[in-house]
């Protein structure tokens, strides 16, 4: 057809690529937006659902809290390590007696025994023990503030990296780097017992209390946001007991956490405006997984 030829019948465009068209490269008609979609899949919000959720938050902060106050009480002398110790048994007692109560009739795999248990218990204990004279003078050579500073950024890193959706078990990196702050800190008590008492009740309080709330939260739902407000209650006066300040820094931030920032999430809910069409990316929705046998 050459140039002075007359225009044929219009030809109608598809979006295809292995076929000559003219029309530019960029050009689409008027059915393109057709296939416009707004806000598909997005997930409403409500403002009291969402404060129960980050109310885990705001109790796994008020932990750090009581174990900053146990360890305030212990290295001015105001708590002795035998006291710590025997409310420290006790409370675990009473946790593990808890935690079988809640015991769900559908878990799934192996349940342990309680002798099993008890084992992990004694082992735990016996090693702690054993070294707790080392590990008591494993910080020496190093200087008051850099200990310090090396529990507040390891108690930093325990905060952010733990795993709230299913707190259990705890996050590997989320309970060493606790376990590292509450060695550092132990190090600096009078003694190998307080070290020693230190260290079982960080356990408790950073590997075995996630598992209980866990339980709780699954099995006695209704009383899960009652436990972590009386935690939430527990790290501020115990924190304020020993630093107001502090205490006031932490109730703002338990404010702050647990009710401004759902409010804020729900809020900013509604500006969402994600738009999804035929531009998108093509997903395969097929089982490939036949292929990699």
């Amino acid at each position: 057809m050459g140039p002075d030829s007359a225009p044929g019948p219009a030809v109608p465009w598809q979006k295809v690529l292995w076929e000559r068209q003219p029309f530019p490269d960029n050009y689409v008609d008027q059915r393109f937006l057709e296939e416009l979609r707004r806000n598909e899949g997005i997930r409403q919000y409500r403002y009291w659902a969402v404060v129960k959720e980050a109310v885990l938050v705001g109790q796994q902060l008020s932990c750090v809290a009581i174990f900053i106050a146990l360890w305030l009480y212990m290295e001015q002398g105001l708590l002795s390590a035998e006291a710590l110790l025997w409310n420290s048994l006790l409370s675990a007692l009473l946790g593990y007696g808890l935690y079988q109560a809640l015991r769900s009739q559908v878990e799934s795999g192996e349940p342990r025994t309680r002798l099993a248990d008890l084992q992990s218990a004694a082992i735990f204990l016996s090693f702690t023990f054993g070294f707790s004279p080392v590990l008591k003078t494993l910080t020496e050579s190093v200087s008051t503030d850099t200990v310090y500073a090396m529990s507040a950024v390891m108690l930093l890193a325990h905060l952010v990296s733990f795993p709230y959706a299913q707190p259990s078990p705890p996050g590997s990196l989320s309970l060493n780097a606790a376990l590292f702050a509450s060695v550092c800190l132990a190090s600096r008590l009078p003694g190998a017992l307080h070290t020693f008492a230190m260290l079982s009740c960080a356990l408790q309080v950073f590997a075995l209390w996630p598992c209980l709330l866990q339980r709780i939260r699954e099995n006695a739902p209704n009383h899960f946001a009652g436990v972590c407000v009386g935690v939430c209650v527990g790290g501020v006066g115990g924190l304020g007991s020993q630093w107001p300040g502090g205490a006031v820094l932490l109730a703002l931030a338990l404010g702050c956490v647990t009710l401004l920032c759902p409010l804020l999430l729900v809020r900013l809910q509604r500006h969402k405006d994600n738009i999804h069409g035929p531009w998108d990316e093509a997903e395969i929705r097929e089982d490939l997984g036949h292929f990699l046998h």
